[in-house]
């Protein structure tokens, strides 16, 4: 039994129970032992008037009746008188049954008392026989004589059960009595031994030798139990046995120890009798008014006893009242008040100080004291307990102030950096923009393209600094975009965009102030999804109108994840986390999770059917419109421009792509709508001018992958060919230059359908898109998943 893992309240009970038990038992052990005695004590007078008086009735009637039997025996008559005796004797059997079969001796009779009357009754029961016996002269003096004396020695064996009081005085006087009368049945049966003696004339063989025993043991007795009578008893005894009768009685008991037994004996019956009889007399009305006395002297006694049982009972039930109510009162104190220190503490520690932490990490002003008041709980252990959870109260605030302060301090560091690279960002974007218009060459425009999806990274992972601080990044859309754009744009700022394949994109529109922030959120899925899974596989994008929002469904290849490791990116997901500066190595969790609850987009990772992961994300109804007609609304990167708003109409959005992209070869040069820029959808070869949507190549012809148009490298002449600017500038009408510009589209169309159906080795990878494409060697990114 572990009682360290008991509360309070359990322990401070055991240590009141366990002692007020204990108090208690031996307050009623003690009242138990003594109470006992005093029901001895009253019990005395019922054994003396349901047991003693009834008892020495019968003892009397059958000491007459043993005389005369053995006087019968001895003649050759019966007498008559001993039928009269027979008589009297059974009346006083019938009165004595009728006293031990009653209930009151039997409740305060103990198990010896009670063997000793069945003994007893059993014994009585066998004088009928024996009368019968007698009185066919089947039995002699001697057998007679036994007879009777075994039925009065099992009374006196019930009188002596008796005398078990506890009073050490009483008792010993009850003894003495007893005695007393046991030395009165010797002399009743010397008496009726004599009877027989002279009846027949003559001692029978053994009677004299039995007389002797019998009269010394009846002087023995008289000795020993008057040495135990009380001073004032054995006073009256002595003025008893100094009468005649006792003296004459005596005399002649001398004379017949002294007798010849072959001869008559010389006492004179006359005398005899007569002696006997007043000493018998006398010698029970002595006893009688003895035990009368002793019953009295028992009840005060017993009272005494009471009293002082019931005083020591009361004070000790006070006493164990006492204990138990100041026990009771002590504990359920203490319980209260450590129960008070507990739930306070718990209600701190659980409750408020997170709170308070929680709301000073927001940057929100607290009134500490209001909000986490200190503990008072008095002066003693307690309170000094409560004085120590205070201290560590205000220890815990100080450190989530100074904590906040630093979390506030490297929040303004990460964004300063954020805005300052951000800017940074943006200028070199609008730098290689100017550069790429104006460059002629393919292979240079090729490598700007990459630079300029080196930058468009550059500019995401500058967002991730400013979600990491806490604050919303600096692009921003004020009209509706295409759901497909955003895609598009997504895929730009991935390093291996060449594996995303858009399968199906059902049209809609997205609300231009949630549209950066799901590119960057699609942008970290798939790029997640292309750096787990093998470079040999495609990665996938669906996205389709459902009941509740519009679903984008990111599927890759890879290994996948363990049931644990999914759970948790989920439940990361699912909710916007603090930043731990420990977990750096998760920061896309934390990036996507941000900015999904930004704007109640729901992220979930899903097993995809044909191995991988699946990254579900559900933009809500309440940011989803339709989609919105080519150039009409903002597009996906940065500002539009004239030959933007012309590219966007003369080439529509694609919806779905072949399962594989077809190699352009070494000679082509990609572009691709994406957050850098749509203008990646216009050929930077020549100066931008405004496109007819009718001179544009259909979406699916043999210069386009995926809708997108692609250029086809061109070798220059080995001669230069005279360049129009040698010749003095000629002023050109807006119309011709329009129709210029038709036509070399047009061109760039049909060399890239020629490009495709060349093969040749491929000596460079593709050049990226405006918006961004990926360079080989790349960084790589910071995004993660538990495969």
């Amino acid at each position: 039994m572990r009682t360290r893992d008991w509360p309070i309240r359990s322990k401070l009970t055991a240590l009141v129970v366990v002692p007020v038990t204990a108090l208690l038992a031996l307050w009623i052990f003690a009242t138990t032992l003594t109470f006992g005695p005093a029901l001895d004590l009253l019990a005395a007078r019922t054994f003396l008037y349901d047991l003693g008086r009834p008892g020495e009735a019968v003892v009397a009637e059958l000491q007459r009746e043993r005389r005369l039997t053995v006087v019968q025996l001895a003649g050759t008559e019966p007498l008559a008188a001993l039928a009269e005796q027979r008589e009297r004797t059974d009346r006083a059997l019938a009165e004595l049954r009728r006293r031990v079969a009653g209930e009151e001796l039997r409740d305060a009779a103990d198990a010896s008392l009670e063997a000793r009357i069945e003994q007893l009754v059993t014994a009585l029961d066998a004088l009928p026989a024996g009368r019968g016996f007698i009185d066919q002269r089947k039995l002699d003096r001697a057998g007679a004589f036994g007879l009777y004396n075994g039925m009065i020695a099992s009374a006196f064996q019930a009188f002596s059960a008796t005398a078990t009081l506890p009073e050490p005085d009483l008792n010993r006087e009850a003894r003495a009595l007893t005695a007393l009368g046991r030395s009165r049945e010797l002399l009743a049966q010397a008496d009726a031994l004599l009877s027989g003696v002279v009846t027949a004339g003559r001692f029978a063989e053994g009677e004299h030798p039995r007389l002797v025993q019998i009269i010394g043991n009846q002087r023995f007795l008289i000795e020993d139990a008057v040495a135990d009578l009380p001073a004032a008893e054995r006073a009256a005894y002595q003025r008893l046995t100094e009468q005649a009768d006792f003296a004459r009685l005596r005399a002649m008991q001398d004379s017949l120890v002294a007798a010849d037994p072959r001869a008559v004996p010389t006492v004179d019956p006359a005398r005899w009798q007569a002696s006997y009889d007043e000493v018998q007399r006398q010698l029970r009305e002595y006893e009688l008014d003895a035990s009368d006395g002793l019953a009295d002297r028992s009840v005060p006694t017993a009272v005494r006893i009471l009293v002082r049982l019931a005083v020591a009972g009361v004070l000790g039930l006070v006493a164990v009242v006492a204990s138990v109510l100041v026990a009771v009162r002590v504990g359920r104190t203490l319980a209260r008040r450590l129960s008070g220190v507990r739930t306070a503490a718990l209600e701190l520690a659980e409750q408020r100080l997170p709170e308070v932490v929680t709301r000073l990490r927001r940057g929100e002003q607290v009134d500490v004291g209001r909000e986490a008041p200190p503990l008072e709980y008095g002066d003693d252990e307690i309170g000094q307990v409560g004085r120590a959870f205070n201290e560590v109260q205000r220890t815990a605030i100080r450190a989530a102030v100074d904590e906040v302060s630093l979390r506030r301090g490297l929040n303004e560091v990460f964004l300063n950096i954020a805005r300052r690279s951000q800017s940074l960002v943006h200028r070199q974007l609008a730098l290689l923009d100017r550069m790429e218009r104006g460059t002629e060459d393919p292979d240079e425009l090729a490598e700007l393209f990459q630079v300029d999806h080196l930058a468009t990274r550059l500019r995401r992972h500058a967002e991730d600094l400013v979600i990491l601080a806490g604050a919303a990044p600096g692009r921003g859309w004020r009209n509706p975009v295409a759901v497909v754009d955003l895609v598009r744009g997504a895929i730009s700022e991935v390093e291996a965009y060449d594996r995303v394949d858009i399968v199906d994109v059902q049209p809609a529109g997205v609300l231009g102030r949630a549209v950066g922030d799901v590119i960057h959120l699609l942008a970290e899925l798939v790029e997640n999804a292309t750096a787990f899974s093998p470079p040999a596989t495609r990665v996938s994008v669906n996205g389709q109108r459902v009941a509740n929002g519009y679903a984008l469904e990111v599927t890759d290849h890879g290994l996948g994840m363990s049931d644990a490791a999914l759970e948790e990116a989920n439940r990361r997901l699912s909710r916007s986390p603090e930043f731990d500066p420990a977990e750096s190595a998760r920061l896309g969790l934390f990036v996507v999770a941000r900015l999904a609850a930004r704007h109640a987009v729901r992220v979930n990772l899903l097993r995809s059917e044909a191995g991988g992961i699946t990254a579900v994300v559900l933009v809500p109804t309440d940011l989803i419109t339709e989609e919105p007609a080519p150039g009409v609304g903002d597009v996906v990167g940065r500002a539009p421009d004239r030959r933007t708003v012309a590219r966007s109409r003369a080439t529509p959005r694609p919806r779905a792509a072949a399962s594989r992209r077809r190699d352009p070869g070494p000679d082509s040069v990609a572009t691709a709508v994406g957050p850098a820029a749509v203008t990646a959808e216009v050929p930077r070869t020549h100066a931008a001018a405004p496109a007819r949507a009718t001179e544009a190549p259909p979406p699916g012809a043999p210069g386009e992958v995926d809708g997108l148009p692609r250029r086809v490298r061109r070798r220059p002449p080995s001669a230069r060919a005279p360049h129009p600017a040698d010749d003095p500038p000629t002023p050109r009408a807006p119309e011709e230059v329009r129709r210029v510009m038709s036509a070399l589209q047009a061109g760039t169309a049909r060399g890239r359908a020629a490009g495709a159906t060349r093969p040749a080795p491929r000596t460079s990878p593709d050049p990226a898109p405006s918006s961004g494409t990926p360079a080989a060697g790349g960084e790589p990114t910071e995004t993660e998943r538990n495969a």
